[in-house]
């Protein structure tokens, strides 16, 4: 059996990675992973494969469990694995929490790499991991702190595994967006008092990942952005001394 793995399906750029993925390569199953059954068995509908919808919460041991064990059952060959799970908080870290914070190290960091590794057993050559990092990843974003750091780990980690596994002829891309319309911003900056009020662009999440299609697929590129203003900013980032990126960040944002 030929299988997908999303993660993060039940909307945004997730939903997005399976809807694009099938027209792509044909798969026996999709497995959509996210919390929300609901969601997942909706996807049906909306794909000409099979969905196998998941409701896990990846940040718990136990939902990791059960895919570990799924696999052991099953034995697919995983063609595509796609790490889109993940979230953030804006605000200083002491309005967040210790709890919070963890939790995103545990999403962000911990199960995408348990799940990536439970996984390239499984895989063969030619199939493809693409794991979620961010444009926050190139450079520290205080009020952002933890979920910025959290993707500067996923981008070396992707980058690095790339690497590692061309023996196997695996390849692995990290994807990097800048905002993006998605229901990530609900969890993000709940509040009606917004830390993060100024957004130099707002990314459609289908382009977004066509974009990414393209590279995963069509280039061997190891990171995927969208947008030539985006990647000028990246650029920039590299360029400038950290201190100087975050003090034009917290003007931007009119942050002390």
């Amino acid at each position: 059996m030929r299988i997908a793995v999303i993660t993060g399906a039940s909307s945004g750029m997730g939903k997005e990675f399976v809807l694009q993925a099938v027209m792509e390569e044909p798969f026996d199953e999709v497995w959509a992973i996210a919390r929300s059954e609901e969601r997942l068995r909706a996807l049906q509908a909306e794909v000409p494969c099979k969905v196998r919808p998941l409701p896990l919460d990846l940040s718990r041991e136990s939902s990791l469990e059960v895919y570990k064990t799924l696999l052991a059952q099953e034995k697919p060959e995983v063609a595509l694995l796609v790490n889109a799970s993940g979230f953030g908080r804006f605000g200083p870290v002491e309005e967040i929490g210790p709890e919070e914070s963890a939790n995103m190290v545990d999403l962000n960091c911990r199960a995408l790499t348990v799940l990536t590794e439970l996984t390239i057993p499984y895989m063969r050559e030619g199939s493809k991991i693409a794991e979620f990092a961010s444009v926050a990843a190139f450079q520290p974003v205080p009020y952002i702190t933890v979920y910025a750091a959290t993707k500067a780990f996923v981008l070396s980690y992707s980058r690095a595994l790339n690497v590692e596994l061309r023996s196997r002829g695996i390849r692995v891309m990290a994807v990097c967006p800048y905002w993006t319309n998605s229901r990530f911003f609900d969890r993000a900056d709940p509040g009606e008092e917004k830390h993060i009020r100024k957004f130099t662009v707002m990314l459609d999440p289908a382009k977004v990942i066509t974009k990414a299609m393209h590279d995963l697929y069509h280039t061997k590129k190891d990171v995927s952005i969208y947008g030539a203003q985006v990647r000028l900013q990246v650029a920039a980032v590299k360029l400038l001394p950290h201190r100087m990126v975050m003090e034009v960040f917290l003007r931007q944002q009119g942050l002390k």
